[in-house]
């Protein structure tokens, strides 16, 4: 049974930096699509990255060079570097993966299957 567990969110003021980590568990296959998504309040849950086995990494347009996606396929954990930090990009940040690589990572109907809890990402001005 796959589980995806995040850690690192907290709070932190403007211009900051986080590491969000996401463990993965019960997947060792060398085919998958990884990602972060997030979710501000009162809107729809947004992709911030994604990652594929081959490494390739496609980020939201409001990242600028600001994060970077990462993963350890040793460790298996995903990453989220994030600096920079606004305050509106406060937020529960979700990590999540699934094999199926038949479309990009990144295509908007690509679907997910496998979902962390989510970590809190707060950022004070």
């Amino acid at each position: 049974q796959v589980k995806l567990v995040e850690s690192g969110g907290g709070s932190v003021e403007a211009g900051g930096s986080l590491t969000l980590s996401c463990e993965i568990f019960g997947y060792t296959g060398s085919t998958y699509c990884m990602g972060w998504y997030r979710q501000l309040p009162d809107k729809d849950r947004e992709e911030v990255a994604t990652i594929d086995a081959e490494g390739s990494s496609t980020y939201g347009d409001f990242v600028k060079g600001r994060f970077t996606i990462s993963n350890d396929n040793i460790k298996n954990i995903l990453y989220l570097q994030m600096s920079d930090l606004k305050p509106e990009e406060s937020a529960m940040y979700y990590c999540a993966m699934d094999p199926d690589i038949r479309i990009a990572c990144s295509d908007p109907e690509y679907v997910y299957n496998y979902w962390g809890q989510g970590t809190q990402v707060t950022v004070s001005s």
